[in-house]
């Protein structure tokens, strides 16, 4: 089993490689597929947002059967993304939980317009989303802020409140993380640089 600690530093340490244009898996996909019919020990679990430019296993520079990626707009947290985290973390021993949240989220810009422009009605699904964020920016909300900082300190909200509510959404996770190892962080891609900063619950 690969601990909270030594896990994140593998993400780390993928995730400069990434941002330095140095990806380094260029693995023999064929055999690797055959292998992982057999099983799979995901090193760490990764709760993100469905944008199409934050794929984790690219961005952490991780190949087949490294993580256990859940993927789910605005990186929020719902009882299918916490039996997800149970399940990979019950039947693989995965240990550390990463909930990742990236620059000029779509879900938050979202969120931000229905609070500042409230008018134009989304579908009732995606309304769901959004009322699932919009905790995380009423909490930053301040008249000194303009759009784009407003919406860069939800994102990092919105990061902290799924983090928390992951950490105490479930009896099985919350035992994992008094007695058995498990770690869950709060992280933020940068769509700019390409730079992963782990910033919420983050091991010594």
């Amino acid at each position: 089993m690969v601990s909270a600690l030594d896990a994140l530093n593998r993400l780390r340490n993928g995730n400069r490689r990434f941002a330095a244009n140095q990806l380094s898996h260029g693995e023999d996909a064929e055999s690797l597929r055959e292998e992982l019919t057999h099983g799979q020990e995901p090193f760490a679990i990764i709760l993100g947002c469905s944008d199409s430019r934050v794929p984790a296993e690219i961005i952490f520079d991780q190949g087949l059967g490294d993580l256990f990626v859940i993927r789910v707009a605005g990186n929020i947290v719902a009882p299918s993304q916490i039996g997800s985290v149970e399940f990979a973390a019950t039947k693989f021993g995965t240990r550390l939980v990463v909930v990742l949240g990236h620059s000029r989220c779509g879900a938050i810009e979202e969120t931000v317009n229905q609070l500042q422009s409230p008018g134009e009605e989304n579908s009732r699904n995606i309304g769901a989303i959004v009322d699932f964020v919009r905790p995380s920016v009423t909490a930053v909300m301040d008249s000194s802020l303009n759009r784009d900082e407003l919406i860069a300190r939800a994102v990092r909200e919105n990061v902290r409140a799924s983090a928390e509510q992951m950490r105490h959404g479930s009896e099985i996770i919350e035992t994992l993380e008094r007695d058995d190892g498990l770690v869950i962080v709060g992280a933020e891609y940068s769509l700019e640089s390409g730079l992963v900063e782990f910033f919420d619950g983050v091991p010594q």
